[in-house]
């Protein structure tokens, strides 16, 4: 079955990963991985610490970004009375069940569809922000499923004209996608107490099965990290992995730049076809409006064929479709298939 729905990795991970695995030595299982006596939590928050500029009691690590995701929300909705947080209109649904998991209540602000992508708008994130003054607010960069981002100044923007309670989750899964620059990432920590940044090996590194995010948090949350962190320590196996991929970018960011051609076939096939809409993407994934017409003639040619693509059913999404970008071969069989069915 060829997985184009949900956003996972269609290449081959890196010769580094591949030695990490063959190379492992299972005796190292027989023992925990803390390194509390140094005041440490993994080998892992250390080189994200090397690598990012950010102090290593700073670095969150977890199960994934999911789980930095859960434990921020969990954590600071049930801290005091606000359990109230904002999360973007179209945006992945997790978001919502995991407010609804520890009795918060979330509203929704708005993203706005401009020609041919989706963007926030930054002062009405701020007012909606000052008007609700919610517990959390939380910003996705890129959003799924839009694809849209922000830039770091504007996030700094919004960090800077908002309630300091506030906490603000930054969910950058899909951020490496878009640049391998990541200097604005400790000025901002370092300047705003109440920011989180979570990132994951699960996108651009393509390793979801591994289950290993990171992020970074402000100064002086003690008790949310004493929540968070592992007292016996983390995984030694995705330890090893996990530093074998964060010494990988070169490879994975030519397959970054691979699935620039994913991209550009869409356009060039769907994008002036009447009926489609062909929306940019700075993530793993496409968005495309399609003719609801051709839905279940589509749907039964893709699973003859064993693709499976993600038919949106989002509010005022339900004419789109969500495709992760994969190998050149899969997505040519993507485009052809839409193509035959419209004819």
């Amino acid at each position: 079955m060829n997985y184009l729905d949900r956003n996972e990795f269609n290449f081959e991970p890196s010769q580094k990963v591949l030695d990490a695995v063959k190379n492992f030595d299972a005796k190292d299982l027989c023992f925990y991985t803390r390194i509390y006596d140094q005041g440490k939590k993994s080998v892992i928050s250390v080189r994200v610490s090397e690598i990012y500029g950010v102090p290593e009691e700073q670095v969150l690590l977890a199960y994934g970004g999911e789980e930095i995701l859960k434990n921020a929300i969990h954590y600071f909705l049930m801290e005091g009375d606000n359990k109230r947080i904002l999360i973007p209109e179209f945006s992945w649904w997790y978001y919502n069940r995991v407010a609804s998991e520890c009795g918060g209540t979330f509203e929704m602000y708005p993203l706005y569809e401009q020609e041919d992508t989706f963007a926030y708008n930054v002062d009405e994130v701020i007012e909606y922000t000052n008007r609700i003054h919610p517990r959390m607010l939380l910003l996705a960069s890129p959003n799924n499923p839009t694809g849209n981002s922000l830039t770091s100044e504007e996030i700094g923007r919004i960090m800077e004209n908002i309630p300091s309670d506030t906490m603000v989750l930054v969910d950058e899964a899909y951020a490496s996608f878009i640049t391998s620059d990541v200097d604005y990432i400790a000025p901002l920590v370092n300047k705003y107490s109440n920011l989180i940044i979570s990132r994951t090996l699960s996108k651009f590194y393509g390793l979801p099965g591994l289950r290993t995010g990171f992020g970074f948090i402000g100064k002086g949350h003690d008790q949310f990290l004493s929540y968070s962190n592992k007292y016996l320590g983390f995984n030694r196996f995705a330890e090893a992995v996990a530093l074998a991929a964060l010494d990988s970018d070169d490879h994975y960011r030519r397959v970054a730049e691979d699935m620039e051609w994913d991209r550009q076939l869409f356009k060039k096939e769907l994008g002036n076809v009447p009926g489609f809409k062909v929306y940019k993407s700075v993530a793993n994934f496409i968005l495309i409006k399609y003719p609801t017409s051709i839905k279940e003639k589509l749907q039964k040619a893709l699973a003859a064929q064993d693709y499976k693509i993600k038919f949106m059913t989002d509010k005022g999404l339900e004419d789109c479709l969500r495709i992760t970008l994969g190998r050149r071969e899969q997505i040519q069989v993507v485009v052809d298939t839409i193509k035959q069915c419209l004819a």
